[in-house]
């Protein structure tokens, strides 16, 4: 299982949000390049980093900081309200290894598929952010939370079917940034609807016992945030579980 710490940077600044609220914001510090090599000393060789500036404004997008953290050494996933085909090229271009898109995997998914034809499947990946509803089924949602579709997730998985999509996070939204634990059973059930793709567990993550349980379940991958920055543990003991 490969971990991918985790860098929420708005305005240049280390930040992360409770339940993706900007009115929710804690920093912690100015500096997410530093930030970046302290996890590559640690013995990192992926970092997750969230544009919150672009997801909030696309104008805005921080593709110097991609950059920078890109040549550190570290091989970065980034997104944050990528809405075009020009922002995933920024994004590759500017030395990230993969794009993350989100309220558009939800959307518009013959659109994405169309660029993991253009850019491989290897350079991008879908972000799933959910709501649990009260009969258990996930439900995406897009622009920042503010909306929830009407299919649920299980059905958008298979319009994916044929189209290449390899990589994908899942994110309880109920949980993220709440150091609250990471719904297990929502990482169990798309592993069965769609057992041949790389998921990443991403929300809620606050203890190594919680790394250990995402491993039991066969995950790829798993980001971490909030736990790194509050010291629930370290990355160099993440890395050995």
């Amino acid at each position: 299982m490969i971990l991918y710490p985790a860098i929420d940077v708005l305005d240049g600044r280390v930040v992360r949000l409770a339940k993706g609220d900007f009115d929710a914001v804690t920093e912690y510090g100015d500096n997410p390049v530093a930030v970046a090599e302290q996890f590559k000393a640690a013995g990192a060789d992926w970092l997750h980093l969230v544009d919150l500036s672009g997801a909030r404004d696309g104008a805005r997008r921080q593709q110097d900081i991609v950059r920078a953290i890109a040549d550190v050494g570290l091989k970065v996933q980034t997104g944050g309200g990528v809405r075009t085909r020009e922002d995933v090229e920024a994004i590759l271009d500017a030395g990230a290894s993969r794009a993350v898109v989100g309220s558009l995997a939800v959307s518009e998914p013959q659109t994405v598929i169309g660029w993991i034809a253009a850019f491989g499947a290897e350079q991008i990946a879908a972000a799933f952010d959910v709501k649990i509803a009260d009969n258990g089924v996930a439900y995406p949602t897009l622009r920042g939370w503010t909306e929830q579709s009407v299919m649920p997730l299980a059905d958008l998985l298979s319009e994916y079917r044929l189209g290449g999509l390899s990589h994908a996070l899942a994110t309880d939204v109920a949980r993220d940034g709440m150091l609250e634990g990471p719904n297990l059973e929502l990482y169990e059930d798309i592993s069965k609807i769609r057992p041949d793709m790389n998921w990443q567990a991403s929300g809620g993550v606050s203890s190594l016992d919680d790394l250990h349980a995402l491993k039991a379940q066969g995950l790829s991958g798993c980001i971490i945030g909030r736990a790194l920055f509050e010291g629930r543990f370290t990355l160099e003991e993440a890395l050995a579980c």
